[in-house]
This record gives C-alpha cells, sequence and structure tokens, in this order.
C-alpha cells in the first residue's frame, strides 16, 4: 500500500515538495472553511461546505500522489484526474449556489456540471492514453480541442452567459464583484493546466517543459485556484452575512 509508506523528501525533489506543501495547504484551507460555516448565515453554509469539501478532497489527494511520486518517481495522472473530476464540478457547484437567490436554476447546475466532466473526460483520454510516436501529436490536439470546448462553455457562461446575467439581477455588489473573481480564476487560473497539458508527449509545448516541471506547475495552480475559489466565497458570504445583521 502506497499510503504506508513513508519516505523523506530530499531537498532537491521539488515535486515531493509541493505535493506535501498542497497537502498541507489544502487540509488547512478546508479546516477553515468548515470552521468559518459558524459565522456565516444559514443560506451561505452550504457554500462553504462545498468550498470546504473541494479543498478536503485535494489534501486526501495529495497526500496520496506525494506518497505515489516517491514511490514510483512517475507523475500521478489517473489520481491527479480522480482529483478533478471531484472537485472542478464542485468548484462549479458554487456559480449555481451563488446566483441560487437571483432565481438560478438547477438546470444551470447540470450544464456547468456536464461541461466540466465532459472537459475533463476530454483532457484525461488526451493525456494519459496518449499513443506517443508520430501520431502523439494529432492525439494530443484533438482530445485537447474536445476538451477546450467544455472548458469555453463555462467561461462564456460565468462572464457573458446564464451566470453573468443572474449575478447582474442578484442586487448585490457583493455577488456581482466575487462572480466577476471567480471569473477571473476560470480565465487565467484555469488556463494553467492547458498550458500543462500541451507540455506532455506531443503536446505544442512539449520541449519547453520537462513531466516533473508540468507536475510542479499544476499543484501550485490546484492551490492557488482550490484555495482561492473558496476564499472568495468566504469573503462574500461574510460581507452578505454583515448586511442581514446590519
Amino acid at each position: 500500500m502506497l499510503l504506508n509508506i513513508i519516505e523523506p523528501i530530499a531537498p532537491d525533489n521539488y515535486v515531493a515538495f509541493t505535493f506535501f506543501t498542497g497537502y498541507i495547504a489544502m487540509l488547512a484551507a478546508s479546516v477553515f472553511f468548515f470552521v468559518e460555516r459558524g459565522s456565516v448565515s444559514p443560506k451561505w453554509k452550504m457554500s462553504l461546505l462545498v468550498s470546504a469539501l473541494i479543498t478536503g478532497i485535494a489534501a486526501v489527494h495529495y497526500y496520496y500522489m506525494r506518497d505515489y511520486n516517491l514511490a514510483t518517481g512517475d507523475s500521478p495522472t489517473f489520481f491527479r484526474y480522480v482529483d478533478w473530476i471531484l472537485t472542478v464540478p464542485l468548484m462549479c457547484v458554487e456559480f449555481y449556489l451563488l446566483t441560487k437567490l437571483a432565481g438560478a436554476k438547477k438546470s444551470l447546475l447540470w450544464k456547468l456540471i456536464l461541461a466540466s466532466t465532459w472537459m475533463l473526460i476530454c483532457g484525461y483520454i488526451g493525456e494519459a492514453f496518449n499513443p506517443g510516436g508520430a501520431s502523439a501529436t494529432t492525439h494530443s490536439v484533438t482530445w485537447g480541442m474536445l476538451s477546450t470546448l467544455g472548458y469555453l462553455y463555462i467561461l462564456y457562461n460565468v462572464w457573458l452567459g446564464e451566470v453573468a446575467q443572474l449575478a447582474a439581477k442578484s442586487n448585490s455588489d457583493t455577488i456581482k464583484k466575487g462572480v466577476r473573481y471567480l471569473g477571473w480564476f476560470v480565465l487565467v487560473g484555469w488556463s494553467i493546466y492547458p498550458i500543462g497539458y500541451m507540455c506532455m508527449d506531443g503536446g505544442w509545448l512539449s520541449s519547453f517543459m520537462s513531466p516533473e516541471s508540468v507536475d510542479v506547475w499544476y499543484n501550485i495552480a490546484d492551490a492557488i485556484n482550490k484555495i482561492g475559489f473558496g476564499l472568495v466565497v468566504y469573503s462574500i458570504a461574510i460581507s452578505e452575512t454583515k448586511k442581514e445583521l446590519a
């Protein structure tokens, strides 16, 4: 069992170090969001619970991925996508919860979940089943483009589509700003992942970044995006709760 293996991290093993740091950061964030549920009004408790679940699930996977990497020296592609397939749709759920008070319907929730799932499944096929050799680039680009369709749908929805329109009708400057901040995470923060994808065998950037560097890239991006997402949601919940109590 890999989880039972305890190995020290060498000072120059930056990949394992970022896995371990990611684990600690995610775990701390999960505890914080869960505890702070008691500081917000009931209608915001679910949003903070989802934030705690996102970072909590990531913490468990990062603990496992750190051990896997130390034991094998390989990139934990499968386990990373298991983490993403659970946490990224939950990040999309946050958009629904934030705009629910403005009339968001469950159809919006399912559309965002399906788009994020499509994005990740196509990305996993492109990365995990890459045949290598002459056909590597064709395979990588084809599945990368299919994955991008899901990403672009979410991006459009957050900036111009239903999510943006509902936020505009919310009559809350805090929610409007919060959704816009989360939109920047999707636009800028999530764009880091396609860059990592393009660095694999057959990718357009494969000559610029090694697989080990991609793991460091992904680990830093995960911590920023998942914790940052939760902090934005937390700031909205606290601000709206203070208004209700005023």
